[in-house]
């Protein structure tokens, strides 16, 4: 893999370095927390995969890099769409081929295939499922839901950026206060602890949708972020490699699968980060988690549902206000509801190319 020739790997301690850490969680723990109560996927495993790799890429890059989740295939699996097996099975495959296009260049030549109105619609398409999700654990508790949203419009008054934080405080207060503290415990270390891979058509679908965002928003985006808010230069090809490893190594121990993504280097960026010494700050707040884990087997459903909602509305505002072409967004997100993703992403990729 190569190395970064651009920067020197640069250490700091600063309020900044804290905030900038603690900004890149709020793409990071809502989805987690979801995938953790609602699926197999084993929370404190999660956890530690993303302890883990906060800390080995701040260290390897020298930079706040973000590491969160594939979101449309997290979206997915939180929705239904795709069973946990399946999840599973996209991760590898989606290591795997990242990989390989890393190593041989292919990103770049693969990117101008996928228009920029395309991804942007797949992810208007997560939003809608995990907002359909949402809505089915809100209704079951609506009075516990309406206080969520009362946080979260409060919290909203004063940060957006900090409402998802402000609800999942809420949340695991609210466990801890019903259900009491729990000893801390370190996950077992086993070969996919939740269920091994599975194949379905769903894991195509669902892996062809991820890749076309992790093209656009965790390779080529991030690595024109860098260039702009760090003067360094890291490729495409350099990322996709990185998460190629990372998924390899992280699914097969029970993580979910994990890419870069301009999002979080943005609020990392935005929260003060400047050095990676934020992703290792990062890294102690995951595994601090990962070893309190079982708290969060308490937290009210109706309360989840209302993350999801933080969640479907943030990736809403992405997809929308970062494109040119909004008829399009929303045809494929609603294409989405009414089939699934992978047919909404396909019938995208059909305009694009014919009269895009």
């Amino acid at each position: 893999m190569a190395t970064v020739a651009a920067t020197e790997r640069r250490f700091a301690m600063s309020v900044g370095e804290v905030t900038g850490a603690i900004g890149d969680s709020i793409t990071v723990l809502p989805l987690v927390v979801a995938l953790g109560l609602l699926t197999p996927a084993p929370l404190p495993h999660l956890l530690v995969g993303f302890a883990v790799f906060q800390a080995v890429w701040g260290v390897y890059y020298g930079l706040p890099l973000s590491v969160e989740p594939m979101k449309a295939l997290a979206g997915l699996a939180i929705a239904g769409a795709i069973s946990y097996g399946d999840l599973v099975a996209a991760g590898l495959l989606a290591g795997a081929l990242l990989l390989v296009a890393g190593r041989t260049g292919l990103l770049s030549s693969v990117a101008v295939h996928v228009g920029e109105p395309v991804v942007r619609g797949v992810q208007f398409a997560v939003a809608c499922l995990l907002a359909v999700s949402a809505f089915d654990l809100v209704v079951a508790t609506p009075t516990v839901a309406v206080a969520g949203l009362a946080v979260a419009a409060v919290v909203a008054l004063v940060s957006r950026r900090a409402v998802a934080l402000a609800v999942l405080a809420v949340g695991i207060l609210w466990a801890g206060a019903t259900a009491g503290v729990p000893m801390p415990s370190v996950p077992d270390p086993a070969l996919f602890p939740g269920g091994p891979p599975t194949l379905s058509v769903g894991v195509m679908e669902g892996l062809a949708a991820q890749l076309a965002m992790t093209v656009g928003n965790a390779a080529v985006a991030t690595s024109l972020l860098l260039s702009d808010l760090y003067d360094v230069d890291v490729s495409p090809d350099e990322l996709a490699e990185s998460m190629g490893v990372m998924n390899l190594v992280a699914v097969p121990l029970g993580g979910v699968p994990m890419c870069h993504g301009s999002g979080g280097l943005a609020g990392k960026h935005a929260f003060g980060a400047r050095t990676a010494t934020a992703n290792l700050v990062a890294g102690v707040l995951y595994a601090g988690l990962a070893l309190f884990a079982g708290l969060l087997v308490a937290f009210p459903m109706a309360l989840l549902g209302v993350l999801l909602c933080v969640v479907a509305a943030s990736l809403t505002r992405v997809a929308f206000g970062e494109t040119d072409r909004p008829w399009l967004v929303a045809a494929i997100g609603g294409l989405a509801v009414l089939t699934n993703v992978g047919v909404a992403f396909l019938a995208g990729i059909v305009w694009w190319r014919f009269r895009g």
